[in-house]
């Protein structure tokens, strides 16, 4: 049995960070299963901190 996960955040957020913190090229040639788990770690952190900031402004 296959289950699918739901994404929390959008394709476009997460190209946007995946640029900002450098392995944007390899999800480009390898898809979002050739990043390290750092790499998705530090990702999720961003967004993380993003948010945060996001919610002090409003």
């Amino acid at each position: 049995m296959s289950r699918r996960r739901r994404s929390f955040m959008s394709e476009d957020l997460k190209n946007e960070l995946a640029k900002d913190l450098g392995f944007y090229d390899t999800v480009q040639q390898e898809g979002w299963g050739g990043i390290k788990a750092k790499d998705a770690g530090n990702m999720v952190k961003r967004a993380i901190q993003l948010a945060e900031q996001a919610a002090r402004k409003s």
